[in-house]
């Protein structure tokens, strides 16, 4: 049965302009940049400082002929509110008007040469067209090296690469003629290419060596005693060799200098390296911290006075001769009024990124001020946000993927954030604190008898940081040490 009903709701709904700064704030740098280069491809009536031939557009002073009522705009031209985000029109606007540099003339350019690279799949081809093979032979090569993974390893089964052939390109073959190419491949630089695990990887790169007793016994290790090499079982190693500790140490040096990932050796020229960009700098002058903007996040935009002369053409105009006219009218408007949006959520979102940033900054005074992580003290989220007055949310888009730079280095500004513990004085202590100190417990330790988890435990309680021995594996595993075990040498 239907029926009718009223119902009191209460909602809150975000603008799409209050959607736009969320998006932006939670933008690093270098994605701003890309964001900022759409926004002017996308819109001609944008264009930055380089492009304006007159003052940076200001919200609070507008030219006057922007000085309008929007709802007497609305009430003469109706339909031109319905069709302000349109951006399905005709644009005859010319391309070189769309491009810009984003960079004042003051700022140094800097082009990446491009760098010719050759991949390990290149390498072993051109040994490979060296050899007099059969043509099969030849064939099956080439598919096994399409097959390597980036480290040269040969993840997949010989018999699945048979039945691949089989089906896939209709050659029967038997392993064992797959098993001859990959032996070709294996003998090819750089030694270890085509191993199917480590343990195969280090006896090829050993069998290259000379016969010496050293890398006799390091083969034995590789071969006999895989096991005991990976966990680090001296005692059993010594006795199966048959050798004293002096010779142990001297095949497990030999050991040390194999390549596990003989891949990576390859590859012929420099591989371009991720570059960070910091969103914000922070230096000390005299004990006082100063904190700036990175430039590229302040970029100056304008509204393109070429459009707002021809949006003050039609507005003075008594009508429309045409549709078209209308259409013109209503893409003008609508485009201008997308770039003033644009602007002021950028300048928004400068004074949101300085705010919570100064926050931070005071909050990590004695780190910014020292470097030492032992001064940082437990901050969160939470923190933070009540102290600018802002929601949790916000603040976690500001740390997101940005970085500051600092007299001590560049760091993820999530790196200042962590939580509390209470230490044996009842004083709260961030758990970097501990991390540090137990890294440098771990980096006093002796090598030949290293601390366990339990004794770490008990070393830190004494330290005034009582933490159960779970917890101390916990920091230990996230500090990339190993465990007590694998941290012995002889």
């Amino acid at each position: 049965m239907l029926r009718q009903s009223q119902v009191l709701k209460l909602q809150q709904k975000l603008s799409p302009q209050q959607i736009q700064l969320m998006k932006l704030i939670q933008l690093p740098t270098q994605a701003l940049e890309d964001r900022i280069q759409e926004e002017l491809e996308v819109n001609p009536a944008l264009e930055t400082e380089s492009q304006a031939d007159e003052d940076p557009f200001e919200s609070d002073h507008e030219a006057p002929e922007d000085d309008y009522s929007s709802a007497e705009e609305d009430e003469r031209f109706p339909e031109s509110k319905e069709q302000d985000f349109s951006e399905e029109l005709f644009d005859d606007t010319p391309e070189y008007r769309l491009n810009a540099n984003n960079y004042s003339a003051d700022d140094e350019t800097y082009e990446a040469p491009i760098v010719a690279r050759m991949d390990l799949s290149d390498v072993l081809h051109e040994q490979l067209a060296l050899r007099s093979l059969a043509p099969q032979k030849e064939a099956l090569c080439k598919y096994l090296i399409g097959t390597l993974d980036d480290d040269g390893y040969l993840r997949r089964e010989l018999v699945d690469i048979v039945d691949d052939l089989a089906f896939s390109l209709g050659i029967f073959i038997e392993p064992s003629e797959l098993e001859e190419a990959l032996r070709v491949i294996q003998s090819m630089d750089p030694a270890g290419v085509g191993a199917r695990n480590l343990q195969e990887c280090m006896t090829l790169q050993l069998a290259r060596r000379p016969d010496t007793p050293t890398v006799l016994n390091a083969r034995a290790l590789v071969v006999r005693y895989f096991d005991e090499l990976a966990k680090r079982h001296y005692s059993r190693m010594m006795q199966g060799l048959g050798t004293n500790e002096e010779g142990l140490k001297s095949a497990l040096e030999e050991i040390s200098r194999i390549n596990p990932k003989p891949g990576g050796s390859a590859t012929q020229g420099a591989e371009p390296s991720q570059v960070v960009v910091p969103d914000f700098l922070v230096t000390a002058i005299d004990s006082k911290l100063e904190l700036k903007l990175n430039g590229r996040n302040a970029p100056e935009l304008n509204v393109s006075r070429e459009y707002k002369e021809m949006l003050a053409h039609y507005r003075q105009a008594k009508g429309f001769d045409s549709d078209k006219q209308k259409e013109a009218f209503s893409f003008i408007k609508g485009k201008i009024d997308s770039a003033k949006w644009f602007i002021e959520a950028i300048k928004q979102r400068q004074q949101t990124l300085l705010l919570t940033m100064s926050a931070i900054m005071r909050y990590q005074e004695d780190y910014f001020l020292t470097g030492d992580d032992r001064k940082l003290k437990p901050m969160i989220l939470k923190d933070i946000a009540d102290e600018v007055g802002m929601d949790i949310s916000t603040v976690s888009r500001v740390a997101s993927q940005k970085y500051v730079q600092t007299p001590f280095g560049t760091f993820l500004i999530k790196r200042f954030f962590s939580e509390s513990m209470t230490n044996s004085e009842g004083e709260e202590v961030s758990t970097r604190e501990i991390k540090k100190i137990l890294e440098e417990s771990i980096g006093e330790e002796d090598s030949r008898d290293p601390l366990t988890d339990d004794a770490l435990a008990v070393l830190l309680k004494d330290k005034g940081y009582p933490i159960a021995r779970r917890t101390v594996a916990k920091y230990r595993e996230q500090l990339g040490m190993p465990v007590a075990r694998l941290r012995k040498t002889l």
